[in-house]
């Protein structure tokens, strides 16, 4: 049977940020517990995958392949995917998701820092080829004065008494314990008696932050990349969010694009539509010879076959395809006009009835019409 999408069994879209996911893998997870679903096997297997949708996604490297070649990605030892399910799996994940719920895990955590996004703008050129591109975020950075702590040099922060470091209290509530973040030191497990004077405290400043983004080739509307660790700093000295840049491709003069292939109109005069020829047309490599054959009407495709777009999931080349478009001249002088109508003498003359036929077909469909409205 085939294995669900991983973002379908967690409920959530494409595009999730890894704290939507952190939160559908909770809410599902205790849902279809083992403890809470004693001796229901279907439970435990949808359990089971949850768990799995869960380790790939929160794993930046792992989510890229399966977005790019789906659970293809973990087959035949491509990559090691997570269908292990030890006891140990089943302990590390559960402290984290129910400890604060159920009183486990009494070790101090210590927030990161907030996730960032960048829109940045591509043209299709740089889209199709890859650039590298640098850009300035205004971010919370760490403090270089007190290297995070938040405390004046030569002094450090002091153990939390009421905690003692661990950043929370218990507080009984009829029979139950519940866990919450020490009023005293706000979750932190530590209190600074002296703040440094630059950051006062926070171990973090404002800074306006260049990056250099290497942008892969093939990316499109909609698609992330994420930088690790270069999104906002944690207080404290807690660890940094990442930053995800967000790409957007810039409409394009002359050519449409869909999945790998491109688009674009191509107009040609009447003689060329009527009698035939050659036109050059633009690809992203240069210009290529496309032959137009006699009596091209208007909306008539050709497909250049590699001449698109090369997909970043299976190196398979796109095509280009034109649509004609017969234009009707404009300003026309004198001479021309009088040729013209000399031309359209000749196609009124009954031994060449067969040189516009679907003006001839259209002509006998309203005749037709009208006949039958005098019935």
């Amino acid at each position: 049977m085939a294995k669900r999408d991983y973002y379908e069994i967690l409920g959530i879209p494409r595009n999730a940020e890894e704290r939507d996911i952190k939160k559908a893998y909770k809410r599902m997870a205790m849902k279809f517990h083992p403890d809470r679903n004693k001796e229901d096997k279907k439970a435990e297997e949808k359990f089971k995958e949850v768990k799995e949708a869960y380790e790939i996604l929160t794993d930046s490297q792992k989510r890229a392949a399966y977005d790019h070649y789906g659970h293809a990605a973990f087959e035949q030892g491509n990559m090691n995917g997570s269908n292990s399910q030890s006891g140990s799996d089943f302990s590390d994940i559960f402290g984290d998701v129910f400890g604060d719920i159920f009183g486990g895990g009494h070790r101090q955590r210590t927030a990161s820092g907030a996730d960032l996004r960048y829109k940045m703008e591509l043209t299709l050129e740089e889209a199709v080829r890859g650039i590298t591109k640098e850009i300035k975020i205004p971010a919370l950075v760490k403090c270089e004065l007190c290297n995070g702590s938040g405390a004046k040099k030569d002094t450090t922060p002091i153990t939390c008494p009421t905690c003692h470091g661990a950043g929370q209290v218990q507080i009984r509530q009829g029979f139950f314990t519940v866990q919450q973040p020490c009023p005293y030191c706000h979750g932190h497990g530590q209190i600074i008696k002296n703040p440094c004077n630059q950051c006062h405290g926070h171990g973090r400043i404002e800074k306006l932050k260049i990056l250099s983004v290497k942008i892969p080739a093939g990316v499109d509307t909609d698609d992330r990349i994420r930088l690790s660790g270069e999104g906002a700093a944690g207080k404290q000295g807690a660890p940094a969010g990442d930053l995800y840049v967000q790409v957007k491709v810039k409409e394009h003069p002359i050519f449409e694009h869909q999945d790998n292939n491109l688009f674009c109109e191509v107009p040609i005069n009447f003689v060329m539509a009527a009698l035939g020829g050659e036109i050059e047309v633009p690809t992203l490599d240069g210009r290529i010879k496309l032959k137009i054959p006699a009596e091209t009407q208007t909306g008539k495709m050709f497909r250049m076959r590699g001449k698109g777009i090369k997909s970043v999931r299976n190196n398979s080349q796109g095509d280009l395809i034109c649509r004609i478009v017969v234009e009707t001249p404009v300003k026309l002088n004198d001479k021309q006009k009088y040729l013209l109508r000399d031309l359209e003498k000749s196609f009124c003359d009954s031994s060449n009835v067969n040189n516009s036929p679907r003006s001839k077909s259209f002509l006998e469909g309203v005749k037709k019409f009208f006949d039958d409205l005098t019935r």
